[in-house]
């Protein structure tokens, strides 16, 4: 897909991989909608990119329907980025007794259904679009996560969230084919992000030797290229791709 003047939103697109996938998108000849809860953050990285930032919870409906009002008025509506999420860490029994359901109730919220959220209403806006060359209407990406298949010690809300977005993505696409609009999922292994950047570098360092090869944190340009990848290539549509130099997680 010819992204070339068409309208893309990113969620969580004032940093990490969302920020990423939102500048590698601008470079294609994208305008980009971001939509983030970092209100300075964000408004930044879309003067950088000559895009637009709104503010949105993807799990508040309201705010969601703004996001892709705002983005319908600036072009043709093609592509839907989806990074925004949270990862918390508790066990299910802690110091402090059972895990927190509001936690976990929270995790899903934003990461699964937040996601759907966001899903559903793009690919309201992109089933109106005339289809491309190659018969698309548009193409939506979300990020899922290794956790969902090796999910760690204090994970399980997380893992839970994750696995949802990986679960729904063939049906999704299914569901979408008579629109032509195609639906991927990414699940990044161990990247450099803000929570990341926030461990020690002991930690950090531990972290990269731990994945095969390469032997470092995935970047943000890392998660960019397949991102760019998947709206390049038509055929790639229903399917799951790890992004995650061979890593197998071990349980802490």
């Amino acid at each position: 897909m010819n992204l070339e003047n068409k309208v893309v939103v990113v969620t969580g697109g004032a940093s990490g991989l969302g920020e990423g996938a939102a500048r590698m998108l601008a470079s294609l000849g994208a305008f980009v909608v971001i939509a983030d809860m970092q209100d300075d953050r964000g408004k930044h990285v879309a003067e950088q990119i000559h895009g637009e930032f709104v503010h949105c919870d993807v799990s508040n409906e309201e705010q969601a329907r703004n996001v892709f009002q705002l983005a319908r008025k600036r072009g043709k509506v093609v592509g839907l980025v989806n990074c925004a999420g949270v990862a918390p860490a508790e066990r299910i029994v802690g110091k402090q007794g059972a895990h927190s359901l509001d936690s976990f109730a929270r995790t899903v919220n934003i990461n699964l259904l937040g996601t759907f959220n966001m899903l559903r209403l793009g690919a309201e806006a992109m089933s109106e679009n005339e289809p491309e060359s190659t018969g698309e209407r548009g193409c939506l990406i979300s990020t899922a996560s290794i956790a969902a298949y090796d999910g760690q010690i204090g994970q399980a809300a997380y893992s839970a969230s994750k696995g949802g977005v990986i679960a729904m993505t063939l049906p999704i696409a299914r569901d979408l084919a008579r629109h032509g609009i195609r639906n991927m999922t990414i699940a990044p292994g161990i990247f450099g992000t803000p929570m990341i950047f926030g461990m020690p570098t002991t930690v950090q360092d531990a972290l990269a030797a731990s994945v095969p090869f390469p032997s470092r944190l995935g970047t943000p340009q890392d998660f960019a290229k397949l991102v760019a990848h998947i709206f390049e290539n038509e055929m790639l549509n229903g399917e799951v791709i790890r992004l995650d130099g061979a890593i197998r997680l071990a349980p802490k």
